[in-house]
Formats: C-alpha cells, structure tokens, sequence
C-alpha cells in the first residue's frame, strides 16, 4: 500500500506528490483512482477547516508520530469489511470485463473474416432457380446414367492388368462426373437435353471402331495418351527398381562390414563354385554387352528360337522352362527385344535376371505375376528413338527340378504386315536381327511353326532355310497340333513332321501342345493335356508315320539340350583360340599406341574423373571469405551500375534542384529495393558462384598431371549441375529485408567512408565517361591524324554528325546547367544554323546526336563535382544537405556502395553457409546418373585410348571365361 506523506509548510510538494500517485494508480485500476480522487478531495477540504480536521485526527501529527494519515481505533473494524467487500468487487468486475472483452474481441475477428470472403451474390444471377433448377440436375444425371452404361472400354485396355482398367473407369466416370457438374454450373436449358436413344447413337462405340470421324480421332488421341501415359509410368517403375536394387547392395555392403567390425575377425570368404551353364551364360552375356553393334563375330553356341508372331514360340520356350514367364497378347506383338534365358538344374524353381539380386519364386501366382510385368518393362524401357523393336538383350536365368541345361534366345516374331503404331523399319529390323542370330554357324536353330494355319503362309520357313539350307543345325517345331487335328488334313500334318512338306531340312521334326487357349492355365495343367492329348489323338497312333520321341515338349527339350551341349564341346575350344588372337593383337596395338599408360575403361577413367571434380568442389569452399566478397561485389555492381545510372542517378541529378535530387533518390531507391534490386543481387551471387567454380576447373587444365580427356565429361558435369541448382528462395527476401534498413542511413559517418564513396563515384563516371566517348568516337567517325596515318576517312553521315556536334557544343557552352533535353527553339536554331551550311537534318537526327554529347558534358560535371567535394566532409558533417557545396552525389554512391557491402557479405554467408553445399550435392547427384547411362559415358569419354582400352578390357575378360568354362567342361568329361 502507497503512503502518501506531505509536509505542512510544504504544499506545493505535497500536492505534486499526491498527484503523481494518481497518476500511476489510474493506469491500473479504476478504483483505486476513485480512492486517490477522494483523498485529494479531503486535502483540499482540509484546506479550508484545518483546525477541524486536525482535532479530529485525520490530519494531526502528534497523533501519528510522523506525518502521514491516521485512523481511528474505533474504525479499523469498519475498514476491514469494506476491503474485503472491495475485494470481492473487484474479482467480480475483473472476471465480468474479461468475458465481455474476450466477446467483443471475437465478434470483431469474425467480422473481419466475414468482410474479407469474395462476394458470391453474382450467383444468385447466373443458376436457375425453383423447379426447373431441379428438373434440369434430373436429366443431367439421366444422361449420365446413359453414358456410363453405353460407352465401353476398348479391348486392347482390356488387355492391362485389372488395376489399370480400374484407373481407367475410375478416371472415365470422375471426368464424366465433371462434365455433368459443369453443365449444372453453367446453368443451361434444360431444352438441349436429348433423348437415351439420340445419346446412344451418338456415343456407342463399337470395339474395332467409332461411329464417326470425329469421334474416332478423340478416340485415337485417347488411345496414345494412355500409351504415352503408360511409358512414363515404366520409366519411372524401372528408375525406383534400380534405385531398390542400388540401396539393397549399398544395405548388404554396410551389413557386410559392420560383421566384420563387430566380430574383429579375418573372415574368408568362400568362393562358390558356378555350375557350367552359369559359366556358359556368363560369357554369352559378356559377349552381349561387347558386341552391341555385331562388329565382331560371336560363334559360341546357343538356341535361337525363331517364328512368325503369334507362332507360339514363347509357349514353346516357357513349356521348356516349366513357368509362364512372359507377357501374354491377343495378336499384338509382346516380344520386342531379344530374351536370353538360361536353363538350369535347381532345388528351387526360381528366376533371377542378370543385372538384379532378386529371385522370383515360380511356384508363387503373384511371384509370375510381377516377373512377367518386370520382363515388359524392360522391353519396352529398351525401345527408344521411336523404335518398334530393339537389339538389347534381356537376360534371366530359370532353375528349377527336371531343367534341361541350355541358353535360348527367344527373338520378336516375323511379321509380314507393319500396323500403323509401329515404325517405319519394324519388319527390316526384325529380319535382320533374326538373320544375325541364326547366322552363327554354331548357332541352333529353333523353328516354330504354327500347326493352325497354312503351311503356305509361313515366313520363317524361308529365312530358316537361307541361313541353314543342309538343315545341320536347325530343329523344327509344330505347336497347336490340337488345333491342326480338328482343321488340317492328317496327311499335311504327317508330310510336315517327316519333312516331306517344306523344302527346309532340319535333324529332327517335333510336334506339341502349348495349351487350350485359356490365359490362365499353369504350366502343369498345360503339359498334361499335352500328355492326354498324345495318348488319344489318332493322328498320332498310326504305327510307322510318327515316332513317340518326336512328341511333347519333353521330349523336345531333350533333345535340344543334347544337341546344344554337343555343339558346345566340338566349337569352344576353337573360339577360346580365336579370343586369344585377337587379345594378342589389341595389347601389341596398345603397346605401340600409349607405351606409358595403362589400360583404362570408360569405368576407371570415369571414377578417376569424378575424383578430380569432387576435388574441385572441396578447393569451393576453402576459398577465403575476403575473396568472395570481392567476387560478390564486382558481380553486383557489374549488374546494378547500369541502372543505377540510368534509373536513379541521372535523372535524379538532370532534375534541376538539390531538393528533387533527395526525393527522387530516395523514392526511387525504396521502389528499387522493394521490387529488382533482392532477385538481381540473387542472380549476380548466383553468377559469382558459378564464376569461380569454373575458374577453379580452369585453373586445374593448367596443371603438369591434367589429363584433357576428361574435359567434356567435366564440362557436361558441371554445366547439368549448375543448371540444376537455384539459390534459396527465402534469400530474397532476407536480403530485401537487409537492403531497405541500409537506405534507411542517409548520412555518411565519417572520413574514410566519404573519401571511398568519392572514389567509387569517380571510378563509376569515369568509365561511364569512357563509353560515352566510344559512342561518339563511332558517331563521328576517327580523328584527323587516325584518318592521316590509317588512311581513313569519313562517311556522309559521320560528316553531318560533325557539323551537328559543333552547333550543339555552342548550346552547351551557351548554357553550362543546361537541361536534358533541348527545347523547340533550341532545335529550330539548330537546324537554321545547318541550313545555313548546306546540310539538311530532321529533328530527330539532331536529338540522337544531342544524347552522347550531352551525357559527355554532364558526366564531365559529375568528375568535377566529385572532385570539389573531396576535401568537403567537414562542411557536409557541420551543415549536412544545407552545405553549400552540393555534395548530394555522393551520398547518393555512398549508399548504393553499402547496400552493395552489406548484400555481398549476406551473399557471402549465403554461399559458404548453404549453396556451395548444395551445388556440392547437385554435382554428386549428376555423377551418379552419369555413372548408370553408359550410353552418356561413351558419348563423353571419346577417343582411340578409350575405344581401344574398352576392347581390351572386355576381350580380356571374355577369354578368360571362357579358359575358365573349359577347364570346367572338361573337368565334368
């Protein structure tokens, strides 16, 4: 509690005292202003009958001991029931305010929030109303009705597995949805709604075709965004696939050493010795990859199983392989690239591909399910540049109980007949691509022909017989014999199975059943209706006419194992001696060539060439702070000087006064950092950055150990990553932040920083001065002794800028503070003046010359100004802009030249702090895509010592394989 003390002989005090209590109490609570106001009312009633007041006691300070107020015993009872009733008051008020407050302060913020809504009365006016609204919402959702059962999906969707045919109704009923509400939005008649049978004619549609032209080109564009649409999504599926088997390596990797770590112990790893037929696919496989292009002759042995499309050679493949392991079709073409499946013996029926860690398990529906969709991933992710078919090998492996050891090759089917969806040179690549396969003298010929159509129409029979005419190597296969049984005649089927039909031979001739035509028959299922069938059909059972070992696939794949593995052993050892010639050949070229260097692949150059950038990214960020503000600073006023003179300076300056100067700059300024001045300060450290990491890279060429054959692989790197990289977009507006509290400060504090703007606006009008001067110099062409000692002269018009400079210096020199612009007197006495002379100017002629001559003039002011107000800081310090020396300039360049300090330090932070790391990891990113596209390496890392490395590295590697394989073989002998 307050006391409020006063001495008698002191009133003025004691009334101030009294009042400044007041004060304070006041601002907090009204009642105890009220309690103040009453005790001032006694001061001053004591005033007038003091001799009362001090009998009585409340006044008197003999009844106190000291100066202050007194009450008596006979009231302290009183006193203390009303403060505990003021008390409860109180509370009561301050709970009372609150709530009222509190609803007040929400009825307020809804109010606003209510304000702030957009106006949707425009509504009211735009939708029907009442019953015909209601009408019109039936009929639309008739209409929908009616288009949801009439249109139907075309059967090649049908074809896509049951989630994506889902999507597609999905997505064709929401756009039918939407279509329906935007009609109901737009409110029109309900007059335009047609009849179900007009709505049916219109929008049925058959499943070869469309009713009308029209409707069958939105058809067909439909039909390819979906194609286009399911490209993108394979694409992207094959991308994570890669990046799930890059993480389950790097996991395995990780896991691997952190064993070794915890047990502490020298662990040996035990080699796993590899069957035959994975030894065998190895060097099949690395042939693959070395002899894309078919420059090199690969004669190893395998089988090739060549048909027409739709023969049933896949059948015939997955009947041999015990799994239906590819992609199904209904007449479209679902093979194309080339398959290489290697069959072995297992425990477990499974299949792994080449490039994966993964193994499917075949036993397992949705194990098949997911191996056939990975199979038509990789096919169509092989097929670029608008291609219908590619030359890029798929590679699996199947083992399983009962597999026959072997390596086919299952290739697209011959087609006689191109489709529209296919390209130009689909039919030639497929006949060349078979003809190269079976080409190899080695290679076994698997010929499948369909038992279900005409003989007469079979293509492959032809270029079978071509490539094989004694028929040594080539076995042939007839499939759908059930088929046949019930359509051909007995006596065709037998001339075709005992070789008497066609004018092909071949060392044996099978017959076999690869299913009923249902999608979704296992194999088991299919292999023994094959069985039943055999048994039964009579065509078979006729003694003398087919032999039991020709039928079933069974027996089929035995007998190709056999005959591979046979022409395996007879051809091996010749083309192992083949690989060392030509291995002998390519080390004495390279000796010859690159005596110092050794062999390194595209693979070891690129690792050696990442090291090298990443290096380069490390030099980055040790660059000093000092050095990068330097950088910073030159790349920022190299981007803001040019509008800085033009959009701030010289108007503000041609202005006429020193008080229009101020305002203007200071207008212009704020408007200035308010809108371009942030982005182009991010630019130009953005610029910096990339600056000096090039010249870093530069820098490196210059060193004793540079090798240039890394140089385009480094510039590609670098110019993707800095593509790629953007500066944070929170940057700009810290530094807008930063910029407009800096052209707060309008005075310059002390000498030095006077004496650096002084020079900085000397060094900035200099060589604006200079290129002025070398605009004039090309207006008016080159000097009377250039012109004498080059043999030079001038033009008509370079003459007639002369004469129009001389009378525009007689205006400047008329009029030293002369505007920007010349007036219309100033332009007529020029033009008379020329007239007087001989030479005919218009207007505008005379003011492009006036510009350059008049910024010359007022640039050379600008110098002298900057120079007068050198030695006067001490005046401008004592008068500030009533100094008689107009220095306004000055601080104008003063305060672009600390926004430019105070940004590039920002922009420095920026760079050590955040983007030097980030463009860090930007190139990381791209050494790491670049390290997955072999196709980007070969196309950067070019010339004789990589082309000849790379055939060495991989002949090398095939040989010895291969004396690897046959040591085997002849182990297993």
């Amino acid at each position: 509690m307050l006391r409020v003390t006063f001495n008698k002989s002191h009133r003025g005090t004691t009334q101030r005292v009294t009042y400044l209590c007041t004060k304070i109490i006041c601002s907090n609570h009204s009642t105890l202003c009220n309690k103040t106001a009453r005790r001032q009312n006694y001061e001053e009633y004591g005033k007038q009958t003091q001799g009362q007041h001090l009998q009585d006691g409340f006044l008197n300070p003999l009844k106190n001991g000291r100066f202050g107020w007194y009450v008596p015993p006979s009231r302290n009872y009183g006193m203390l029931v009303v403060r505990i009733l003021r008390g409860a008051l109180k509370l009561r008020y301050i709970v009372l305010g609150g709530a009222i407050g509190g609803g007040v302060s929400l009825s307020k913020k809804y109010e606003e929030w209510k304000d702030g809504l957009p106006d949707m009365k425009w509504l009211e006016d735009v939708l029907p109303q009442g019953e015909k609204w209601s009408n019109f919402s039936k009929k639309l959702m008739e209409v929908g009705g009616v288009m949801k059962d009439v249109v139907q999906i075309d059967p090649k969707l049908k074809e896509l597995s049951e989630e994506k045919i889902a999507e597609w109704k999905i997505w064709f009923d929401n756009r039918l949805d939407d279509a329906i509400e935007a009609a109901d939005y737009q409110g029109n008649n309900a007059s335009i709604i047609e009849s179900k049978d007009d709505i049916k004619s219109k929008a049925s549609v058959s499943a070869l075709g469309l009713s009308n032209d029209d409707s069958r080109k939105k058809y067909e564009n439909l039909q390819s965004q979906v194609e286009t649409l399911q490209t993108e999504i394979m694409n992207v599926q094959i991308k994570y696939q890669k990046e799930l088997e890059k993480m389950e390596r790097e996991n395995r990797e990780l896991r691997q050493q952190y064993l070794i770590l915890k047990t502490n112990k020298k662990t040996t790893v035990k080699k796993i010795k590899k069957s035959l037929i994975d030894m065998y696919s190895e060097v099949l496989d690395e042939l693959s990859g070395y002899d894309t292009s078919y420059s090199m002759a690969d004669h190893l042995p395998r089988v090739v199983v060549v048909g027409d499309q739709s023969s049933g050679k896949t059948s015939v493949l997955e009947s041999i392989a015990k799994a239906r392991i590819f992609p199904r079709g209904s007449g479209e073409m679902m093979t194309r690239a080339p398959v290489k499946v290697t069959l072995a013996e297992g425990p477990y029926h499974v299949a792994q591909f080449r490039d994966s860690d993964r193994e499917y398990d075949l036993n397992k529906e949705s194990d098949l399910s997911e191996l056939r969709r990975e199979v038509e991933l990789r096919m169509r992710a092989s097929v670029r540049g608008g291609k219908t078919v590619s030359n890029e090998v798929i590679s699996m492996t199947v083992k399983g109980p009962g597999l026959q050891r072997m390596v086919l090759v299952d290739l697209p089917g011959i087609i006689s007949t191109m489709t529209v969806d296919m390209a130009a040179d689909t039919k030639d690549s497929i006949h060349q691509m078979t003809k190269h396969y079976m080409s190899n003298p080695n290679a076994i010929i698997l010929c499948i022909q369909d038992g279900s159509v005409d003989a007469e129409r079979s293509n492959v029979t032809d270029l079978v017989m071509q490539c094989d005419p004694l028929g040594r190597r080539t076995i042939f296969v007839l499939t759908k014999v059930d088929l046949a049984e019930e359509l051909a005649d007995p006596d065709r089927i037998r001339k075709i199975l005992s070789g008497k039909l066609f004018p092909m031979k071949a060392l044996g001739y099978y017959a076999v059943v690869t299913g009923r035509g249902r999608k979704d028959d296992s194999i088991d299922a299919i292999r023994q209706y094959e069985e039943d069938f055999f048994k039964n059909s009579k065509l078979f059972h006729r003694r003398g006419v087919i032999m039991p070992h020709q039928v079933t696939s069974r027996n089929l794949s035995l007998a190709v194992s056999d005959r591979f593995w046979k022409m395996v052993r007879e051809t091996i050892e010749q083309q192992a001696d083949a690989f060392k010639a030509t291995r002998f050949n390519l080390e004495t070229e390279w000796k010859n060539n690159f005596p110092r260097l050794r062999e390194s692949g595209r693979d070891e150059l690129f690792d050696k060439a990442k090291g090298e950038i990443l290096d380069e990214v490390v030099t980055l960020s040790q660059i000093s702070a000092k050095k990068w503000e330097e950088a910073l600073n030159e790349k920022l006023w190299d981007k803001l000087s040019n509008y800085v003179f033009e959009n701030i300076y010289l108007p503000a300056a041609q202005s006429g006064s020193q008080n229009s100067f101020n305002t203007m700059v200071d207008i212009k300024l704020r408007q200035w950092a308010e809108q371009a001045l942030p982005a182009k300060s991010v630019e130009a450290g953005w610029e910096a950055l990339q600056n000096e990491f090039i010249h870093l890279m530069e820098k490196a060429k210059k060193s004793p150990d540079h090798d240039d054959i890394f140089d385009n692989l480094k510039a590609a790197v670098v110019d993707e990553a800095i593509r790629r990289h953007s500066w944070e977009d929170k940057a700009i507006d810290m530094l807008r932040v930063i910029q407009l509290n800096t052209l707060e400060d309008r005075f310059v504090h002390d000498k030095t920083e006077w004496d650096q703007a002084v020079k900085f606006l000397e060094t900035s009008v200099k060589s604006k001065l200079a290129h002025t001067e070398e605009t004039l110099n090309e207006m008016l062409g080159p000097g009377q002794f250039t012109r004498i000692t080059h043999w030079k002269s001038l033009t008509e018009d370079q003459s007639k800028r002369r004469y129009v400079k001389t009378e525009l210096d007689k205006v400047l020199k008329n009029d030293d503070k002369h505007l920007p612009t010349l007036s219309y007197d100033e332009l007529t006495t020029v033009r008379k003046n020329l007239q007087r002379d001989g030479i005919e100017v218009d207007t505008d002629y005379i003011r492009q010359t006036w510009f350059p001559v008049y910024r010359r003039h007022f640039l050379k002011q600008a110098l002298h100004r900057a120079n007068d107000c050198r030695k006067a800081y001490y005046l401008y310090s004592q008068q500030g802009a009533e100094c008689e020396i107009s220095c306004s300039d000055v601080v104008l360049f003063w305060r672009i030249q600390q926004v430019i300090k105070v940004t590039s330090n920002a922009l420095r932070q920026q760079v050590i702090n955040r983007e030097a790391r980030r463009l860090d990891k930007e190139i990381k990113e791209v050494l790491d895509e670049f390290s997955d596209d072999e196709e980007k390496k070969a196309q950067l890392l070019t010339g004789k010592r990589v082309t000849l490395a790379e055939e060495l590295i991989k002949v090398r590697h095939i040989q010895e394989k291969l004396e690897e394989f046959i040591n085997s073989l002849n182990q297993e002998k």
